[in-house]
């Protein structure tokens, strides 16, 4: 089969690229033709296919020219419809995965593809589909304020960074989309890795089919660790406010246990910050990590926490964790107790409660056996559900539903 993936970001940037390159690994172990439609990047691996790709969008960079221009291209992009329909006039593909497209390349590709009438598949890596921001937050808390396309509530509400403007562009953007366009109708089939989000999103008012298809790992890449050799507990993944972060620092104040931080991200300056005010000597910033070295860092740990703030999807962190053998503590919301079962995987808090995060840490650094038992029935729950054979072919059965699906 030949496969067209897209992704806005040429890079393993996060979790969602993560998953990109992986399935065009697992593509290509198995004699399938992949290619690729994405965003020039100093950052992107180099790939035959970046003649196809847009011109980099940075929403960060200033000036009125550059907003406007950027915004223009977050809601139809001319330039990604002429670039994929040269990709797709050269390379033909059989069906089109596509990843986070949003904002960078934006969903106008979709009309290019469906005029050549090639399958489309949609993964949700967030909430997009029903949330003008894609995280369900708003002022630091969960919000189901646009349930039902109500999606004025995002310029309402100055969700977007604060701002009353950046909230308006968004704003546009969902009703030109979803209420104008219908874009997205055109999709043959969506795929959420968690039980939770295409819960959530059909219950917000979505209506487009979803299938349930979890994120992988190739156990063979991680060698496991059920005993860590540190007195230790480790973060890893981005550091933004969402993730909870402030909580755990609070949780681990005065605590006989090191937690080591792992990762980059807008909050790095204010964690910092909070440490050094309130004199916590137990927190390590370790920056970026990746690879081996990052495999290390989670060997060495007793188990991983995740103290999320927001519906998570289907952590690959989690998955990650699990298939190096170790435990996870992690907060009880969005699709992370599809993961983790209290006294089998891990243990579980209440989201936001630092206490309870603080009783669970002694709960569990007491308790080195209970640590080593949960950590193998991690490993076992990642060489099981989340291998890479049982991926590829419940993936190629739903291309297969949607082949048929856009045939009809």
């Amino acid at each position: 089969m030949k496969v067209l993936l897209a992704n806005k970001f040429f890079y393993l940037k996060g979790g969602s690229e993560y998953v990109f390159f992986e399935s065009a690994r697992i593509f290509k172990e198995r004699g399938d033709s992949v290619s690729f439609f994405s965003m020039k990047h100093p950052k992107n691996i180099s790939t035959e296919y970046s003649k196809y790709f847009v011109s980099n969008v940075d929403y960060e960079k200033g000036g009125i020219k550059n907003m406007l221009v950027a915004s223009l291209k977050l809601l139809y992009s001319i330039e990604s419809m002429k670039k994929i329909e040269e990709l797709l006039r050269d390379d033909k593909p059989d069906i089109a995965h596509l990843h986070n497209i949003h904002h960078q390349i934006s969903p106008s590709i979709i009309k290019s593809l469906k005029k050549q009438n090639i399958p489309v598949i949609v993964t949700l890596h967030d909430y997009k589909m029903v949330c003008a921001i894609y995280s369900m937050i708003s002022n630091g808390k969960v919000c189901e304020a646009c349930k039902n396309g109500r999606y004025y509530k995002c310029f309402m509400k100055s969700c977007v960074k604060e701002s009353r403007m950046k909230s308006l562009i968004n704003t546009i953007e969902m009703y030109l989309h979803h209420k104008i366009l219908h874009i997205y109708d055109s999709v043959d089939i969506f795929i959420s890795p968690s039980i939770f989000l295409k819960n959530k999103v059909k219950e917000m008012g979505f209506k487009g089919r979803i299938e349930h298809l979890p994120n992988f790992v190739n156990v063979h890449d991680y060698e496991p660790s059920f005993i860590g050799s540190e007195n230790a507990i480790v973060y890893f993944g981005r550091l933004s406010k969402e993730k909870g972060l402030f909580t755990l620092i609070d949780a681990v104040k005065g605590l006989r246990i090191k937690l080591k931080i792992i990762g980059e991200g807008p909050m790095k300056a204010d964690l910092e910050t909070m440490v050094m005010n309130k004199k916590i000597n137990n927190v390590d910033f370790l920056g970026y990590r990746e690879g081996d070295a990052l495999k290390d860092e989670i060997r060495k740990s007793q188990f991983i926490v995740l103290p999320s703030e927001w519906y998570e999807n289907n952590p690959r962190s989690l998955i990650e964790g699990f298939a190096l053998g170790k435990p996870a503590l992690c907060a009880r919301i969005g699709g992370i107790s599809e993961l983790v079962q209290d006294d089998k995987t891990g243990l579980t808090f209440e989201s936001g409660n630092s206490d309870d995060l603080r009783d669970k840490i002694s709960k569990l650094v007491s308790n080195a056996s209970q640590l080593e038992h949960m950590g193998r029935n991690a490993r076992k729950m990642a060489e099981e559900e989340f291998n890479p054979e049982i991926h590829y072919q419940r993936l190629m059965e739903i291309y297969k539903q949607a082949i048929h699906h856009n045939w009809q």
